[in-house]
Parts: structure tokens; C-alpha cells; sequence
């Protein structure tokens, strides 16, 4: 009961065919493909500009001005 045959998966196939029908299922698949593609070359153009993998080097080595923790208590304001 845990794995399920080619026989299961190619009756899910059917039902999904019968009732989406092939022209849905094309679009769905092109774009989804589609929605792939862009994402990769995003993640390509972004690599080769050096932006997401850099900005964590850049945000830890950036100097800052003063290095020590302030820290600061909040306190309710009293309704008079």
C-alpha cells in the first residue's frame, strides 16, 4: 500500500487528461518551462553581476562607526 505501480500512475494520468484535456495540460507545461527558464537566467544575470553572493561579504567586512551595543529599554506610557 506505501508504493504505488506504473499502473496507478498511468490511471491518475488519464483521469488528470480527461479531465484538464491536452490542450490545458501544453500550456501548463510551457509555462512552466517558461517560469523555469527565467528564473535561471535570472539567477545567472544576478550571479555574473556578483550581487546575491557578494552583499553578505560586503555587509560583514562594511566598517562601521561605532562598534559597541546600545542597549535600550522601553518602558509603557502611563495614561493620566
Amino acid at each position: 500500500m506505501g508504493s504505488f505501480s506504473i499502473w496507478h500512475w498511468l490511471i491518475v494520468l488519464v483521469i488528470v487528461m480527461m479531465v484538464f484535456g491536452t490542450k490545458k495540460l501544453k500550456n501548463i507545461g510551457s509555462d512552466l518551462g517558461s517560469a523555469v527558464k527565467g528564473f535561471k537566467d535570472g539567477m545567472r544575470d544576478a550571479n555574473a553581476d556578483g550581487t546575491p553572493a557578494d552583499v553578505d561579504k560586503q555587509i560583514a567586512s562594511a566598517p562601521t562607526a561605532n562598534k559597541e551595543t546600545i542597549d535600550v529599554q522601553a518602558k509603557e506610557k502611563s495614561s493620566s
